[in-house]
C-alpha cells in the first residue's frame, strides 16, 4: 500500500494541527488509518505531543522547515509507513514557504513508488487575513503569508464557525472549513484524496534573503520545563495563569505575539492553550477538568 502524504501549510496559528485531528477522526470513521509528521524550528514540539495524545502515530521534523530538512521528512515518512497508514499528514512550520519546489516535486520525482502526494492545502485564519488586507501587521509576516498563498494548490479558510467575513484572496480555489464543527472537513478530504487536483502545481521565485530576515523576525522560542509546586494544581490552574502572565509581559514590552502555545502533561490528562495575538482569548484543547496530580505538573 502506498500511503498518501497530505501537505499542510499556513501561517502560525492558522489551525493546521486542529484540522489534522478533525481529519483523522473523519478518516477513522471511514475505516482508514492516519498518521502525522509535525514540523517546527525548535526541538521539543507541543503539536507532536498533542497529536500523539489522541492516539495518532506521529513523527516530527525539528530544527528547521521541510524545505531545509527534506531528508528528515522522508525518513519520518518511511518510519510511519511501517504502521501501515492510509494517510500521512505533513504539517509544515508556520513560516515555511517554497514547499512546492523543495518538497513536493522531489517527493513526486524520487519517491513515487512509495508514496502518493496530495495537493498542497494552505490554511488561512480569516481574522489574520483581514488584518493583512487592512495593512495591519508586520511587513515580514505579510511576506511569508503572501508567499504561502501564492503557492497553494487549495486555499482553506479555517475557523469558519467563528467567522462570516472572508477577504478576497487571488490564486488557488478557496475552501471554508471548521475543525471544531466539522464543516467542510469531509468534503476537503474527498477533494485532496481524490486525485483530481494536481499536487505542487505552483512554483515560486522566492527572495531568500528577505525570507531569512522574515523568519528571524519571528524570534522562535521552544522550551520544556518541569514545574514542582508546593501545593499541587490542576493543569488548567497552571496553564491559564502562565499564559496570561506571558501575554501580559510580552505586551508590556511591546512585543507582538504571532503564536504562543503551552501544553501541560499530567498523569490525569493534558491541557493545551494557545493564542495568536496579544491580549487574545485563548483556544483550549484537552481536559479542562483534569484533576491535580499528587506531586508535580
Amino acid at each position: 500500500m502506498r500511503p498518501i502524504i497530505v501537505p499542510l501549510g499556513g501561517f502560525l496559528g492558522a489551525g493546521k494541527t486542529t484540522l489534522i485531528l478533525a481529519a483523522a477522526r473523519e478518516l477513522q470513521r471511514r475505516g482508514l488509518r492516519a498518521a502525522a509528521i509535525l514540523n517546527d524550528q525548535g526541538l521539543d514540539l507541543v503539536d507532536t505531543r498533542l497529536v500523539a495524545a489522541h492516539g495518532i502515530d506521529t513523527d516530527q521534523v525539528a530544527g528547521g522547515c521541510f524545505c531545509c530538512r527534506f531528508s528528515d521528512l522522508v525518513s519520518a515518512a518511511f518510519r510511519l509507513r511501517e504502521h501501515a497508514p492510509h494517510v500521512i499528514f505533513a504539517e509544515a512550520v508556520g513560516s515555511c514557504t517554497d514547499i512546492s519546489a523543495t518538497t513536493l516535486q522531489p517527493l513526486k520525482l524520487s519517491y513515487a513508488g512509495e508514496f502518493r502526494v496530495a495537493p498542497y492545502s494552505v490554511l488561512v485564519d480569516p481574522e489574520r487575513a483581514q488584518a493583512f488586507a487592512a495593512g495591519d501587521g508586520r511587513p515580514d509576516w505579510f511576506f511569508l503569508f503572501r508567499n504561502q498563498i501564492d503557492e497553494a494548490d487549495l486555499i482553506c479558510f479555517t475557523k469558519a464557525d467563528r467567522n462570516s467575513q472572508f477577504p478576497a484572496l487571488r490564486g488557488a480555489p478557496l475552501r471554508y472549513l471548521s475543525a471544531v464543527t466539522g464543516q467542510g472537513v469531509s468534503e476537503w478530504l474527498d477533494e485532496i484524496l481524490g486525485g483530481e487536483v494536481p499536487a505542487g502545481g505552483r512554483i515560486l521565485d522566492v527572495d531568500y534573503e528577505r525570507y531569512t530576515r522574515a523568519e528571524a523576525a519571528l524570534a522562535w522560542l521552544n522550551c520544556r520545563a518541569v514545574v514542582r509546586l508546593e501545593t499541587p494544581l490542576s493543569p488548567a490552574l497552571v496553564v491559564g495563569p502562565l499564559l496570561e502572565g506571558l501575554d501580559a509581559a510580552l505586551s508590556a514590552a511591546a512585543l507582538e505575539i504571532a503564536h504562543l502555545k503551552i501544553m501541560d502533561d499530567t498523569p490525569s490528562g493534558y491541557l493545551k492553550a494557545a493564542i495568536t495575538g496579544n491580549r487574545e482569548e485563548p483556544s483550549v484543547q484537552g481536559m479542562l477538568d483534569a484533576s491535580r496530580p499528587p506531586f508535580t505538573n
